[in-house]
């Protein structure tokens, strides 16, 4: 049985919440405030599954909850709620570590499908990234000894360029023997950008195809990803040679880093 973590303090919401998911099989605990999520999910280390977690709560909000749980090294699932026609949340809550958003109001079905979705994509990740260990870990020496070199692919879901290894299926970094853990989003983003690679991207179809906002979003959240994914990526992050900026456009991927053209 899965178990959710509802974090909102309309108390009639968060009670109809519980009942519906209850009804679906669901184990469900909630509670009103950013402090006692964190109290439960950090102080006390109870496991959940998925966490819908409102943004406007009373002291410690959404985007901090979510930012001290990755921080803090944990990567639940966090289904972020927040209100209608405010995509400056949605961003920012991407941002702050959360892996899907939901607009208030909302229907129960959707909420639902959501929830469903983010349970499947755990599920399947940490499948994936079991059956994969072992290949890792033959990859990494082969590349230790000169033996595979920078590669495409190596898999549906990894993908290896200049000696790092982006495991997708993992929302794993591996680089220099270091694994850096990514956040839902800027694995979505990376791999929009690795399947395009050589492409100039602009910033509104990065908005609408990889986070699906479609309204007249400001665009400098991508800009606040692509230098938070240079520092993971770049040996020399302020002057980039995988993550390209195309002046006037957006963005581009190159493999290959000799080919720095239209980067700044």
């Amino acid at each position: 049985m899965s178990a959710v973590l509802i974090v909102e303090d309309e108390k009639h919401l968060a009670e109809g919440l519980r009942f519906n998911l209850e009804a679906e099989g669901y184990e469900v605990e909630t509670v009103a405030d950013g402090e006692g999520a964190l109290a439960l999910l950090l102080a006390e280390r109870r496991r959940f599954d998925v966490v819908v977690l409102d943004v406007m709560l009373p002291g410690a909000n959404g985007f901090h909850v979510a930012a001290e749980l990755r921080r803090a090294g944990s990567f639940v699932p966090v289904l972020m709620l927040t209100a209608r026609g405010r995509p400056e949340d949605v961003l920012r809550g991407f941002e702050s570590g959360a892996d899907d958003y939901l607009p208030k109001p909302f229907e129960l079905a959707v909420l639902l499908a959501r929830i469903s979705g983010l349970l499947r994509r755990r599920e399947w990740f940490n499948r994936e990234a079991g059956a994969g260990e072992a290949s890792a870990v033959n990859t990494a020496a082969e590349t230790r000894r000169g033996g595979a070199g920078p590669t495409e692919g190596g898999g549906a879901d990894t993908f290896a360029f200049g000696g790092k290894t982006i495991d997708f299926a993992a929302l794993e970094l591996r680089t220099d023997g270091r694994t850096l853990r990514l956040t839902l989003m800027e694995a979505e983003l990376l791999r929009y950008l690795v399947g395009r690679a050589g492409q100039a991207v602009s910033r509104k179809t990065l908005l609408e195809e990889v986070w699906g906002l479609h309204e007249d979003t400001d665009t400098r959240a991508i800009d606040n990803f692509i230098v938070r994914l240079r520092k993971y990526i770049e040996d020399e992050p302020s002057r980039p040679r995988h993550l390209l900026t195309v002046r006037g456009v957006g963005y581009r991927f190159v493999a290959e880093a000799g080919d720095r053209e239209g980067s700044g």
